[in-house]
């Protein structure tokens, strides 16, 4: 403990950006632990569509789309849900969405926005459409 006291006296800078890159993986943590949209597996996603009558909103663009997607998956592109028009999904607020995106990373914006717009249960695909197809689970192309 001592050499550790020591440590943080003569590099206070090195020590005060460990303690920030701490606080920030702290927060990261809690933050997703205690937010309204989860992160769901390839897996849950099926289980979900298959016993919940779960709807897949795919964010990608309409040529990303058309490459491949997941089976009975809506596009739905980020622009429209940031303004609001859910289109047909908006009778469908009480089941259980699961919003998709290329990676999984622009994914959770998307879906906060749609549970702002009261959806109930809104969830993301953890690693976005690559995830799924890494995962060799099919994919319907146009």
């Amino acid at each position: 403990m001592e050499q550790f006291v020591e440590f943080i006296g003569n590099h206070y800078m090195l020590g005060a950006a460990w303690a920030l890159l701490f606080l920030m993986l702290v927060m990261s943590w809690l933050s997703g632990a205690t937010s309204s949209v989860k992160s769901i597996s390839s897996h849950d996603l099926t289980m979900l569509v298959n016993r919940s009558n779960g709807h897949v909103v795919d964010i990608r663009s309409v040529a990303d789309f058309n490459k491949g997607r997941i089976t009975d998956s809506v596009n739905l592109p980020m622009d429209k849900i940031t303004s609001g028009q859910f289109g047909a999904l908006e009778n469908k607020k009480a089941d259980p969405i699961v919003v998709v995106c290329n990676a999984g990373m622009t994914a959770k914006s998307a879906a906060k926005l749609m549970h702002k717009a009261g959806f109930e249960q809104v969830s993301v695909l953890q690693g976005g459409i690559q995830s799924w197809i890494s995962a060799s689970l099919p994919v319907v192309k146009k």
